[in-house]
């Protein structure tokens, strides 16, 4: 029965590895089509097409690690920490769907935002590197059991919040501009909202990481 369940919880492992990697890749496309030339529409629709591809594969994830989920809670009636590290995980794949959803919302975004100039662009690319690295390490410390790479991780949303700090500066001196382009200000702040929101939804991963493997929460402190 043991070698059973842990069959099963290697699964869970494997494919919250697998829908992590199609989170990277889901941002990863969406800032590629930020910056495809505006005259290569063949290019960036490809790109996006790609992205939201991965979201609905990322849904797929969701559905299947929930119930491997249940049927690990129910059938196992795991204890202790194999409680908390299915509980955790539940709590996860939450988040990672909602960072599919909003790569999607960026990639929609960028299709009118690619044809802007390059310098107003430079911290989104900024933030998107932060950002991915978050989310693969809070993943890998879930399956590394690895509390210092979590604490990394939460510590990392930090730069983010300044990285975002700086967009909101950049773009209240361009809209100062009477030329300024106001809609496009106003894409842009949202893109940079959506990647700070999905360094929120990492940061969420590694708290639940840390809650796995100490059984204590940090918004419970």
């Amino acid at each position: 029965m043991r070698d059973k369940f842990v069959s099963q919880l290697d699964t869970l492992n494997d494919n919250l590895t697998s829908m992590c990697n199609l989170c990277q890749q889901a941002i990863e496309n969406s800032v590629k089509a930020l910056f495809v030339c505006a005259d290569n529409n063949q290019k960036y629709e490809e790109i996006a097409q790609l992205v939201y591809d991965t979201d609905r594969e990322i849904d797929d994830f969701e559905r299947e690690i929930e119930g491997l989920c249940i049927r690990l809670l129910l059938q196992q009636q795991p204890v202790a920490t194999d409680l908390r590290r299915i509980s955790s995980a539940l709590k996860m794949i939450s988040d990672l769907e909602r960072i599919g959803d909003q790569a999607s919302d960026i990639t929609e975004l960028s299709e009118y935002i690619r044809s802007c100039s390059m310098e107003y662009k430079l911290h989104l690319k900024e933030m998107s590197r932060v950002v991915i690295r978050m989310v693969k390490k809070s993943i890998s410390s879930y399956i590394n059991h690895d509390i210092n790479e979590a604490y990394a991780v939460i510590e990392m949303d930090n730069e983010v919040d300044a990285l975002f700090d700086e967009v909101k500066s950049e773009l209240i001196s361009i809209i100062t501009d009477e030329e300024a382009d106001a809609e496009l200000c106003i894409d842009l702040l949202m893109v940079s909202k959506y990647f700070e929101r999905i360094a929120d939804h990492a940061e969420n991963i590694a708290e639940w990481v840390e809650y796995s493997i100490t059984g204590f929460h940090r918004k419970d402190k």
